[in-house]
């Protein structure tokens, strides 16, 4: 099912999701997966968290060759090497910012069957994981931000505003 997304000012973003418990399981983990997918696709997103379709669960889904969805993921080691890279969010619409991450990651998450992965990603599929864990960690993307990328962010959106109008 699509669901809707959430306001960037749902308190719900700012919150920290508990462990997904697949042994007493508060939602199908696989109608959530496929629900996460769905909506996902259907905002053209690259990383979609459950608190921002307003569901308390740790897991996100984002796109990789495949969509992949993880949950209780964790990132286990990370490269020194940090790259600052323009971020969006669909949570806050056309809003493009700068954010400084780590090139590298080695995470660890359960697919929704509960198989446990660990897998090592770099690039754009290393920034949409720790984006979306930011998600379940209750940060958003703006509080990584320094102030000059914030307000370079700020002018971009009311320009590109103004065209619109």
């Amino acid at each position: 099912m699509i669901r809707d997304l959430v306001d960037c000012k749902d308190p719900i973003l700012k919150e920290v999701t508990p462990t997904f418990d697949f042994q007493n399981p508060p939602i199908d983990p696989v109608e959530l997966a496929h629900d996460l997918a769905q909506t996902l696709i259907q905002n053209n997103g690259i990383g979609l968290a459950a608190p921002q379709i307003g569901l308390p669960y740790r897991a996100f889904a984002m796109m990789g060759e495949k969509i992949i969805v993880c949950f209780n993921p964790k990132i286990v080691d990370v490269s020194t090497e940090q790259l600052y890279l323009e971020e969006g969010c669909l949570s806050f619409p056309e809003f493009i910012l700068k954010v400084k991450r780590p090139k590298k990651i080695k995470v660890r998450y359960t697919e929704p069957n509960g198989n446990v992965e660990t897998k090592v990603f770099d690039g754009m599929t290393a920034r949409v994981f720790q984006h979306e864990l930011d998600h379940l960690d209750g940060i958003v993307y703006t509080s990584r931000a320094n102030k000059i990328h914030l307000e370079q962010a700020r002018k971009a959106k009311k320009k590109l505003q103004r065209k619109i109008k």
